[in-house]
């Protein structure tokens, strides 16, 4: 399968490792929002029978990362897409399947055109983490850069 026929998630199941270990489900993955699911999985939870706050974090990230590979796609042959810094609050205790779901903090096409003027954009992705009944459990700021390559 050709990177132009892959999805998202599996982009970045085959590109980065670690966004395959925790089984994660790409539910949705488009230039304004990425969801993702984390199922529940015994062997990924902490000391109180919920999610471990690293798969958390790993979720948060991945689902932030599929946004910027939804709306930066078409930049990779000039520019690599890298997490500057991250910043996570856990508000609730979860419990059983999770689920990120991703939002750019600014306009795709502001951050492109600072890369069009040779410079290297920085921008942030709001993640929001969910129980399945809909309480907020975390939130997440992932700061992200496009890299110009060369």
């Amino acid at each position: 399968m050709s990177a132009d026929q892959m999805t998202i998630g599996e982009m970045l199941a085959a590109t980065v490792p670690m966004a395959r270990t925790l089984n994660l489900e790409f539910v949705e993955t488009t230039p304004e929002k990425a969801v993702v699911n984390l199922p529940d999985q015994s062997e990924y939870h902490n000391h109180v029978g919920g999610p471990h706050a690293g798969a958390m974090f790993t979720l948060g990230e991945s689902a932030s990362g599929a946004i910027v590979l939804a709306a930066f796609g078409e930049q990779l042959s000039r520019a690599v897409p890298l997490a500057v810094r991250a910043e996570i609050a856990y508000k609730k205790l979860a419990m059983g399947p999770v689920t990120a779901t991703a939002t750019l903090g600014r306009p795709a096409a502001d951050v492109v055109a600072e890369l069009d003027a040779g410079m290297r954009p920085e921008f942030s992705v709001a993640v929001a983490i969910q129980r399945a009944d809909g309480a907020v459990t975390g939130e997440m700021t992932v700061v992200w850069t496009l890299r110009p390559n060369g």
